[in-house]
């Protein structure tokens, strides 16, 4: 069973669109304060297959390269965003490869709009 591991940030409930993997937090784990860098060599070497997180500015500060860990990066940390994202994000877990990185462009939720009460 793949083990994919979600940074501290992932919303939780997107575990349960994941079935035959399995998942763990990197709170679970004890990672929760660790540098991206250490986060990821921890999590390769634990046996994790890839990363999934919210951090959009991982893939400009780690390389990848020769590693066995990929990261699925989530444009967003916001549920309501990501809910109707969630094929895209199960199909790229399923196709990670070793060193590779997977980008989900998530658009954010509208704004609410906030309208005066007029009868203050």
């Amino acid at each position: 069973m793949p083990r994919i591991l979600f940074d501290k940030s992932v919303p939780w409930p997107l575990k349960r669109y994941l079935a035959g993997h399995q998942i763990l937090a990197a709170e679970d784990e004890g990672w929760a304060e660790v540098s991206n860098g250490q986060l990821i060599a921890l999590a390769e070497k634990a046996g994790y297959e890839a990363l999934v997180t919210c951090d959009q500015n991982i893939q400009y500060q780690q390389n990848l390269t020769g590693r066995k860990i990929s990261l699925v990066i989530l444009g967003s940390n916001i549920w309501t965003a990501i809910q109707p994202m969630i094929p895209q994000i199960v199909e790229a877990v399923n196709r990670t490869s070793s060193g590779s990185f997977e980008v989900i462009d998530i658009a954010p939720p509208p704004k609410r709009r906030h309208f005066p009460n007029p009868g203050v």
